[in-house]
């Protein structure tokens, strides 16, 4: 006999576990909210001014507010933009501008190569404060044999994962250099500046 009925699943007397339920990540948008976003995603800029006349005061901040906490538009410049989520709300795809050729050629750069020549080329100034953290992992890895994650730790202080995320985020991305890491003969990984 059947205790209950889900959409997602049936939960019986002889079956006991719990019914599975999906959901989905992402709540339906609002008509004013569906309205302005296709109307943004039809101008070349993706501007979401001018919005409905009728959407005055109060209820125009809530709708902007609810856009911007669903990541649908981002404030730009004092505008409001649309975001690649917010065209694929709507399903529309955001504008190519023009003089931009799509990257579909098989020579064109891949997406990782892209980002990595950008990040290269916005890359902050490579002084760091001596006798800080940072600057002792620099340091360990520009050794010719490099620095194990343990040595590193050894002479920060800091976990692994911390050490981790100070070479990919601020050394590689921030900085700019170039890290090579290798697999020694002993199994331990090796990091070192190229």
């Amino acid at each position: 006999m059947n205790c209950w009925r889900s959409s997602a699943a049936t939960v019986s007397d002889d079956a006991h576990q719990l019914p599975e339920i999906t959901m989905t990540v992402q709540a339906k948008l609002t008509d004013t909210q569906t309205t302005i976003l296709k109307a943004a995603a039809s101008r070349p800029e993706g501007n979401i001014e001018p919005l409905p006349s009728a959407l005055r005061g109060g209820a125009r901040a809530k709708v902007i507010d609810g856009l911007l906490a669903r990541g649908l538009v981002a404030e730009s410049e004092g505008s409001h933009l649309l975001t690649d989520a917010g065209y694929a709300a709507v399903g529309k795809q955001r504008p190519v501008p023009k003089g931009v050729q799509k990257m579909d050629a098989p020579d064109a750069l891949t997406k990782r190569e892209a980002t990595h020549a950008l990040q290269k080329l916005e890359a902050t100034s490579r002084t760091i404060r001596p006798g800080t953290k940072l600057a002792a992992i620099i340091d360990a890895m520009r050794h010719p044999g490099g620095a194990t994650i343990a040595q590193m730790m050894a002479s920060t202080g800091w976990q692994a994962h911390t050490v981790r995320g100070a070479i990919s985020g601020m050394i590689r991305k921030r900085l700019g250099y170039e890290v090579v890491t290798e697999k020694g003969a002993d199994g331990l990984r090796t990091y070192r500046i190229a």
